[in-house]
């Protein structure tokens, strides 16, 4: 089984399908994406990087036994299992038809249509017309395939699923709005049911797709761009005077250029999302002064993915939770008279675990609605790193905790193992809410 370290930045795509695939076939995948072990812009651009990746972009993979790969597509298939690869020679050729059809048809359109609604990119109004043109076609393609099956190759989800999900997952998130892939409902079942698959929601988290297609904003592509500077003022003077200036200002633009032209190398090893994400002013991680801790979340997280909760997931999660580093709380929802129908205090819940995204490598939680429509309530079990609610410690976690008590159990405690117990495996008397079990979510 496949065992090493994962380098990238948050929130990249092309990593996702490292990652989801790592989920499916159990190897051992660390993540460096962050400060000290990862810094993007800089630490894959250092000379011990390079001697092991020459192009300095990432996703890239360097194993526990120091086998290194770049290209995501190659790292997705070291880590995936034969079932993701495909079990038959025509099975593994399938998958590796779709694997590129993603990256030929579904990613240049893409790119030049999400970016300038990300302010990566400046605008063409051509460019962007012909990409959606571009993009129906492959919805096209895309939605007759699935008009009778459930997932791109076999009967099972494949690596090919794990790929085009990933190159589409942009396009559903920011433009393609309900009226836009109303024509592909094929494609839109088969997109949601592999997002929704335990494994894909380990790495994506909740999946929201887009209401109202995003547009270009002038706005935030200035910001995003490098400032320039301000050109000198001419000064006043005859007329050799200023043809001497002028001769002078040229000769000052030619020099620039060639020192940007020097320069552009190391630009040119980023694509324009990297490059946009590298020019983002780095958020201070919230958890920084905390010591580092035995507990390995991930870990845990994949056990209670992939396996039985009550056998593997809970015997792991004691026998390796650490005391001084995690705490573990009962939160309850302090409003269960404003709670109506089921789907509507779901989405409740849905759209908390959303607004926490960034909290997720350091936290994980079972919410349940117990009862009916209209006579319902809401509580869970938060595991957090550190002794203090998390949410105090950026200001982005706090809207949605004050609709909530919250409450520090004692780790050691027959109520404390046996709320575990019960919010973990969804199952048990939970004797202190005195409703039924309806549904429960998972932030993980």
């Amino acid at each position: 089984m496949a065992a090493g370290t994962l380098y990238t930045y948050p929130e990249n795509w092309r990593a996702f399908k490292a990652q989801i695939a790592a989920q499916y076939s159990g190897a051992r995948l660390k993540i460096a994406s962050a400060s000290p072990a990862f810094t993007f812009g800089q630490t894959n651009r250092s000379p011990a990087f390079l001697s092991n990746f020459p192009l300095g972009k990432v996703p890239a993979y360097q194993g526990d036994d120091g086998f290194c790969l770049f290209e995501s597509n190659a790292i997705a298939h070291f880590l995936s299992n034969d079932a993701l690869r495909g079990s038959t020679p025509q099975a593994s050729a399938q998958v590796l038809q779709w694997v590129s059809f993603a990256d030929s048809e579904i990613i240049p359109p893409a790119s030049a249509w999400v970016f300038p609604t990300l302010g990566i990119m400046q605008f063409n109004k051509q460019a962007t017309e012909q990409a959606k043109e571009e993009v129906k076609r492959v919805l096209a393609i895309l939605n007759q395939h699935l008009n009778t099956r459930t997932f791109l190759v076999g009967e099972r989800v494949s690596l090919a699923d794990i790929t085009v999900v990933c190159s589409l997952l942009w396009l559903y998130k920011q433009v393609l709005e309900p009226a836009f892939r109303q024509p592909y409902p094929n494609v839109s079942r088969w997109f949601l049911t592999c997002v929704n698959q335990p494994q894909f929601k380990a790495i994506l988290g909740e999946v929201k797709l887009c209401e109202k297609m995003a547009q270009f904003d002038a706005k935030k592509f200035a910001e995003m761009q490098p400032k320039k500077e301000a050109p000198a003022k001419k000064e006043k003077g005859g007329k050799e005077g200023g043809k001497q200036q002028q001769q002078q200002q040229q000769q000052e633009k030619k020099e620039k250029k060639k020192e940007e032209k020097k320069a552009a190398p190391a630009e040119e090893e980023m694509d324009e999302c990297e490059a946009a994400l590298a020019s983002e002013p780095k958020a201070k991680d919230p958890f920084a002064h905390l010591p580092k801790s035995s507990f390995v979340m991930d870990e845990f997280k994949r056990k209670y993915s992939n396996e039985d909760t009550l056998t593997v997931a809970l015997p792991y999660f004691w026998d390796h939770f650490d005391r001084e580093g995690f705490s573990i709380w009962y939160a309850e929802y302090r409003f269960p008279e404003e709670l109506t129908m089921s789907f509507m205090s779901c989405n409740l819940i849905t759209g908390m675990f959303q607004r926490l995204d960034k909290l997720r490598k350091n936290a994980f939680a079972s919410v349940v609605l117990f009862g009916a429509n209209n006579d319902s309530c809401i509580s869970g079990i938060w595991v957090f790193r550190g002794q203090e609610l998390a949410f105090t410690l950026s200001e982005d976690w706090q809207i949605d905790y004050e609709s909530y008590t919250w409450r520090k159990l004692d780790v050691d405690s027959e109520e404390c193992k046996t709320m575990v117990k019960e919010y973990f495996a969804w199952e048990g008397e939970f004797k202190h809410v005195g409703k039924s079990f309806n549904q429960g979510k998972i932030f993980k």
